[in-house]
């Protein structure tokens, strides 16, 4: 029998991937799924009833970010919330100017739409993030030109959970009137989301974050704010987003963040204390360890670890056969051998970002799951150090052995070196 087998129990660490549906919003969702099926667009009751949905959904968002329900375009995700706000702003905005922001950390669908708009003829500076995985806003001000139109800088971070100085970025911003967009995905479930506050032009939130459906996020978008649809062929959003709306899921996205918005201060102080907990013993228990990211300004959720001379990959599946869940970094790039780019971005070599592991607690994580945890971890560790052909410094700086690692057509985005 395997070990697959004999192991009953399962512990889930990869809330920052996706977290399991609230029952609450399930149960808010299903009438919309059975009984209310009309296309919002209807003037008949049925469509009546489904506008209804989406524009209660709409107000609660309004209410959470501080902002008018007309200031909420809804979207299939996070990834497209980034797309529009990238490259529907970027093109808006061209007769203003054609340079962009952002920093060698974000999500790749920002980090992407960068390199697509580089096509279009746009010019990008990607702003190098310091050490500890937090840029200084004095480095975004500097890269700024006459030209700038957009600024991009994730709330917090998806793979080491780092929270970045947005307000100070803002009032930088502010007088100099350039746009500001934040990809606030990850933070939604435990930061304030009030976009006055904030200082944002435009903010991107993601249902499958917060505990609520997959395939639905919404972006805010400042009124004044010059944003170009991405897709065509219909009216739906303010004319900025076209297709037939996904009422289910707009409802079960606007309840999922009403009841994060309820939880996030005693949750995020519980959490915070499990992952200080989590990150005292792995460094303590298990030797030649480096948490990668600031250990105060992160997420009360993450804890991001490189257990050195050894793969996060087998890390992971060794772990997955005793019953345990995590990651090695991104979910958008989990099917990629590529190195963590963000890892790489704080100035590690190769075997820091493949040796990286990271968990992600959430509602349902109790002490004892992250101690089950640790009655296999240790063990696992010595297993694949045994085996490990590569044995690197803790100190280690830049990339060193890449052609120790496996995969074809590695693509790196790391230093601002290898950017434009």
């Amino acid at each position: 029998m395997s070990k697959e087998t004999e192991i009953k129990r399962r512990v889930y660490l990869d809330h920052a991937a996706a977290t399991p549906m609230d029952l609450r919003v399930k149960e808010a969702m299903d009438s919309y799924m059975t009984d209310e099926y009309g296309n919002a667009g209807g003037l008949y009751r049925e469509g009546r009833r489904a506008k209804d949905g989406i524009d209660h959904a709409r107000k609660s968002l309004a209410r959470i970010l501080s902002c008018r329900p007309d200031e909420v375009v809804f979207t299939s995700g996070g990834t497209e919330g980034d797309v529009l706000a990238i490259i529907g702003t970027a093109r808006a905005n061209k007769d203003r100017g054609s340079h962009i922001v952002t920093t060698t950390i974000e999500h790749q669908a920002v980090l992407e739409s960068c390199e697509a708009l580089e096509k279009e003829g746009f010019e990008v500076t990607y702003v190098d993030v310091e050490p500890n995985g937090v840029v200084d806003p004095k480095k975004i001000e500097s890269a700024l030109r006459d030209d700038t139109i957009l600024v991009s800088v994730m709330y917090a971070n998806n793979e080491i959970g780092t929270i970045q100085p947005i307000r100070n970025i803002a009032k930088i911003l502010k007088d100099r009137k350039i746009i500001f967009h934040t990809d606030a995905c990850q933070a939604s479930e435990y930061l304030d989301l009030d976009v006055q506050k904030l200082g944002v032009d435009l903010l991107v939130l993601n249902g499958s974050k917060v505990y609520g459906p997959k395939g639905v996020g919404a972006v805010f978008v400042r009124n004044g704010t010059r944003v170009r649809p991405i897709l065509f062929g219909g009216a739906q959003e303010g004319k900025r987003r076209a297709g037939t709306e996904n009422v289910p899921g707009i409802v079960g996205l606007g309840r999922a963040l009403e009841i994060a918005d309820e939880m996030k201060v005693r949750e995020g102080a519980r959490l915070s204390e499990l992952r200080d907990y989590l990150i005292s013993r792995i460094t303590k228990e298990i030797k030649r360890t480096i948490l990668n990211g600031d250990a105060k300004e992160r997420l009360p959720n993450n804890v991001n670890i490189s257990i050195l001379d050894i793969e996060g990959e087998a890390t992971l599946l060794y772990l997955d056969n005793y019953g345990i869940a995590c990651s090695t970094g991104s979910a958008c790039t989990s099917e990629s051998l590529d190195p963590s780019h963000v890892i790489l971005a704080l100035g590690k070599p190769y075997e820091h970002a493949h040796a990286s592991i990271r968990f992600t607690l959430g509602r349902g994580t109790k002490k004892e799951d992250l101690d089950y945890l640790m009655e296999y971890l240790p063990g696992v560790v010595t297993t694949l150090r045994k085996i490990s052909p590569i044995t690197v410094e803790e100190d280690a700086k830049g990339m060193s052995h890449p052609e120790a690692f496996a995969g074809e057509n590695m693509r790196v985005k790391a230093n601002s070196k290898n950017y434009k």
